[in-house]
């Protein structure tokens, strides 16, 4: 099926860039004694940003290439030269794309509006020259700082197209024949001129504005159970506010053709998202097929019992078209979409902006303990310990959270290791530095 190559569904690996290390140096100019620390910071490394772009209607562009990385900062050098920060890096997904990690599956973003962004990978923090920790008790620093690796991660698009109506049904209802057969309406006709953009997905423009139709093929009995192609297109119309039953009066029977909305009707309900709630509109279709005109009117009985009125269409010779045109107009006009309603996920809680809180010991094995806190882990991660000041340092950090007394509390003896991050060293609780 050509829906197919409708490509909504794709998980990629991003890379931010890492912060460019500092520098250690200092001044050495004739005639000037003692010049002092001169060295420059390293650049932030760039980010990887999401943007949701109005001119894509697919996530095919990722279907190929699949792994994104930001620039590095630059490492900073002597005469208090800072290195240059990494470009961003800044990959596009159409509107109504929604940004999870891929390990967690934890929505990240729900990019609704052109120009929607998100910050999937953060770039590194630039390490500090030793110019940085000069000060009047301090006047020589021999250290600096490791630029901040780069967040890493795997993140999934999940494209859920934003429509204003969705076209549903059976197979073979018509859906497709329909949505064709509105397409090729004259557009003089009450004025709604209409342009089908792809396959499955149209506009109708009424005076200043536009109606987006959703054609929603493949749905089955157990869709909801991924039977079919069922997920692959009910993530569509979540965010629908009109769903247009298309229902085939070609099979001639009152119950059978009632079964098709009952069908489908059960699938929205397991489905959840509010679809089975969402205000509706009947199209009898294949009118030109049905030989008993008493069907329709049982047919439009019963529905208008269920508040829900029935108009009769025919795909190939456009019987009702122009009904079913205003019906849908009048309907969405009548269930107006405030602004920003149909984003799934608010925005997450930054997580710079989350208290640290008191550090946590984990004992990982007999004499292994492991130091749980993000300030500490990002600060250790930055300390070069092939200069010989980084251990004083870290011990003037370990003291200043209390973690000798916790890793004494959690059981720690001299000789234990302590890991902090990618950084392991032997506790020893008394030693003076």
């Amino acid at each position: 099926m050509f829906f197919l190559k409708f490509v909504d569904l794709v998980r990629i690996h991003v890379k931010a860039g890492h912060g460019g290390d500092g520098c250690v140096s200092f001044r050495r100019e004739k005639f000037v004694p003692k010049g002092g620390p001169d060295g420059g910071n390293g650049g932030d490394g760039g980010s990887v940003i999401v943007e949701a772009a109005q001119n894509l209607l697919t996530l095919a562009d990722y279907q190929y290439t699949r792994r994104f990385a930001a620039e590095r900062g630059v490492s900073g050098s002597g005469a208090l030269c800072y290195g240059a920060n990494g470009k961003d890096l800044t990959i596009y997904g159409p509107c109504g794309t929604v940004v999870y990690d891929a390990g967690t599956d934890a929505p990240l973003a729900d990019l609704v509006e052109p120009g929607d962004r998100c910050v999937v990978a953060r770039g590194g923090r630039g390490g500090k020259g030793n110019a940085h920790f000069a000060s009047s008790q301090r006047r020589a620093p021999r250290f600096s700082e490791k630029g901040e690796a780069g967040e890493e991660r795997d993140i999934t698009f999940e494209l859920k197209m934003i429509a204003d109506v969705a076209l549903v049904g059976l197979p073979n209802a018509g859906k497709s024949s329909l949505l064709k057969a509105i397409s090729n309406a004259n557009p003089k006709i009450a004025g709604y001129p209409f342009t089908t953009l792809t396959p499955n997905l149209g506009v109708l423009a009424v005076d200043d504005q536009k109606i987006i139709l959703a054609d929603v093929p493949g749905l089955i009995e157990g869709a909801h159970e991924n039977k079919g192609l069922g997920l692959y297109f009910l993530r569509h119309i979540e965010r629908t506010r009109v769903n247009v039953h298309v229902l085939d009066l070609s099979e001639g029977n009152f119950d059978t053709i009632v079964n098709q909305w009952h069908v489908v009707l059960d699938e929205f309900r397991h489905y959840g998202a509010g679809l089975a709630e969402r205000p509706g509109i009947i199209a009898l279709n294949k009118v030109d097929l049905l030989s008993d005109a008493g069907v329709v009117r049982q047919l439009r009985e019963f529905f208008a019992g269920k508040g829900l009125r029935a108009i009769v269409t025919s795909a190939l010779h456009g019987d009702g078209i122009e009904d079913l045109i205003d019906e849908i107009v009048k309907v969405v006009r009548a269930n107006p979409r405030p602004k920003g309603s149909y984003r799934l996920y608010d925005a997450p809680l930054d997580v710079d902006s989350i208290p640290s809180g008191k550090p946590r010991i984990v004992k990982e094995d007999e004499g292994v303990y492991r130091v749980v806190h993000p300030r500490i882990e990002k600060a250790v991660a930055r300390y070069d310990f092939s200069q010989e000041e980084a251990p004083l340092r870290l011990l003037r950090l370990l003291r200043q959270f209390k973690v000798e007394d916790l890793l004494e509390e959690a059981g720690a003896a001299a000789g234990d290791t302590v890991n902090i991050g990618e950084t392991s060293f032997t506790f020893e609780p008394e030693r003076a530095l």
